[in-house]
């Protein structure tokens, strides 16, 4: 099911945020979703906490928000992600994104949603998966990091992925500063990644995704710089 604009001008491919803390990824989504020119709307924004505050950036978005708590279902995580399942499939969700969302999800959710279920992790996959991204890079001596949107997988930070953003290690970076470089890159990443898929431009086939469409004559990054 394709849902409409406010518009009504044009289709545009009906997605759900899974969130659980402030997010910022979710009002980089927001923000882009209000261009009218954007092939992706937000049909629900969903969380584990009633407290996380980007269900007030959705509110303030006009966007519809609710609450799955997993403290609701103590010991059964099945009970949990069939809730959220049940909840995005009522709005119409086509496609999931995960913006900040703090639980692990199961096989079982994971294939529910197969090839419509992505998230943007804080490195460049496949290097340094799992937490504490920013800080293993510094102690690895990258003179790049980044991040990445890719298709979920049940392996943690495994899947096919479908678009990256580099930022340089600078001299003097501490976590904290690497962090902020790398988040900025990510609230652009994630819309544009957003955009390949609801234009039909990214395509999954043997476990890589395809990509359609015009390809820029992008320069070689060199750090440090010659």
């Amino acid at each position: 099911m394709v849902g409409l604009k406010a518009s009504g001008l044009k289709a545009s491919l009906k997605i759900g945020v899974l969130i659980s803390g402030r997010g910022s990824n979710l009002q980089a989504l927001i923000d882009a979703c209000a261009a009218p020119d954007f092939p992706a709307e937000i049909a629900l924004v969903l969380s584990n906490k009633a407290d996380a505050y980007g269900l007030e950036r959705a509110a303030a978005a006009g966007v519809s928000g609710t609450v799955v708590s997993h403290r609701d279902f103590p010991g059964d995580k099945r009970a949990f992600e069939e809730a959220m399942d049940a909840r995005l499939r009522d709005a119409g969700v086509e496609l999931v994104c995960l913006a900040g969302f703090m639980r692990l999800l199961s096989p079982w959710f994971v294939e529910r949603w197969h090839d419509r279920l992505i998230n943007i992790h804080p490195s460049l996959l496949p290097s340094f998966k799992g937490l504490d991204t920013h800080q293993r890079a510094l102690d690895a001596g990258v003179r790049f990091h980044g991040c990445t949107v890719h298709y979920v997988r049940p392996e943690m930070d495994e899947g096919p992925i479908i678009a990256q953003a580099a930022v340089p290690v600078l001299p003097g970076d501490d976590a904290d500063r690497l962090s902020a470089r790398v988040l900025e890159a990510e609230h652009r990443l994630y819309p544009q990644a957003l955009r390949l898929i609801a234009e039909g431009r990214a395509r999954v086939e043997q476990d890589r995704v395809l990509l359609s469409g015009p390809v820029p004559d992008l320069p070689t990054l060199v750090n440090p710089p010659i």
